[in-house]
């Protein structure tokens, strides 16, 4: 039976230098994945020869087979849609910001079982403050209430912010990413898309999450440009009407990227047992992506 644990999220799974282990990305679709641009790039930096990070095309229902057939070299897995709640059903352990998300990005081997862990409420607050100039605020906005949606409550929850509006296309539709902010002692409210003020929303917020197609804001960007720090989640293509007006208000921008490169550096700490080579990762996904961000760390 899977069981809440406090431990710390950077426990070592394994030895760092105790030979070569394997590590990987499941997911489906998982062909674009970047996670082996970043894992790769940590492993080379930390000097672990032989260490070994792939792609695997896996399902949710295929997730528990997969992960219960890995040999003793396996020493985590980054798990993508459509497999992350599955994987956190699956693990023997959960830390408590897995939980309070509902879903797990994350599998660490320890000993003869698994932790979940989220590290995406890593990378949204790590975009948030790195590249999005977030400081402090009590009162959030959160466009769309899907996966990455419940994973930026939490992660917001984490950076003191007390409410978030979560808007959406259809309220009945909410209830996990509200439950995920509800575990997260967030104070939340549920707006329908076609009813709300956007002018009045951003004028009392301090921060944006939009996990939406870019189509769907464009009515609204210059309302919701004027919220000081925003996370806009979607980077291809790039830049977005949001990111664009953003810029031109000179307000602070976090993007997709910036969010998967802060999520990597937990996992590949709880991978590797050592700190995260940052510039290293951040240098790697900058070259895989032309180049287009900045990426602060």
């Amino acid at each position: 039976m899977t069981s809440t644990t406090t431990t710390s999220a950077w426990r070592s799974p394994v030895a760092s230098t105790d030979g070569p282990r394997r590590a990987a990305v499941l997911g489906k679709p998982v062909a674009h994945s970047l996670s082996p641009v970043l894992h790769r790039a940590a492993f080379a930096a930390l000097g672990l020869d032989g260490w070994t990070y792939d792609r695997f095309e896996t399902d949710a229902d295929e997730l528990p087979g997969f992960v219960d057939g890995l040999g003793p070299e396996w020493v985590g897995l980054s798990v993508t849609m459509p497999g992350k709640r599955r994987a956190l059903e699956h693990a023997s352990e959960v830390t408590p910001r897995a939980a309070a998300v509902g879903a797990a990005n994350t599998l660490v081997r320890q000993g003869g079982g698994w932790l979940a862990d989220c590290t995406d409420v890593d990378g949204v607050t790590g975009a948030l403050q790195a590249a999005g100039g977030y400081t402090a605020g009590d009162q959030a906005v959160v466009l769309g209430a899907g996966g990455t949606a419940a994973a930026a409550v939490v992660g917001l929850a984490a950076l003191g912010v007390t409410t978030v509006s979560l808007v959406v296309r259809e309220p009945a539709r909410a209830t996990e990413t509200v439950d995920a902010a509800k575990r997260a002692g967030l104070a939340v409210e549920v707006l329908r898309w076609s009813e709300v003020g956007f002018a009045d929303l951003a004028g009392r917020a301090a921060v944006l999450v939009n996990t939406v197609p870019p189509d769907a804001v464009v009515p609204h960007v210059a309302e919701l440009s004027r919220i000081g720090s925003v996370l806009d989640v979607i980077y291809h293509p790039w830049p977005t009407p949001l990111a664009e007006a953003v810029d031109r208000r000179g307000g602070g921008l976090a993007t997709g990227l910036d969010m998967l490169l802060h999520q990597a550096f937990g996992q590949a700490e709880q991978f590797t047992g050592q700190p995260a080579p940052r510039a290293a990762m951040r240098d790697a996904l900058r070259a895989a992506t032309g180049n287009i961000l900045p990426l602060p760390i």
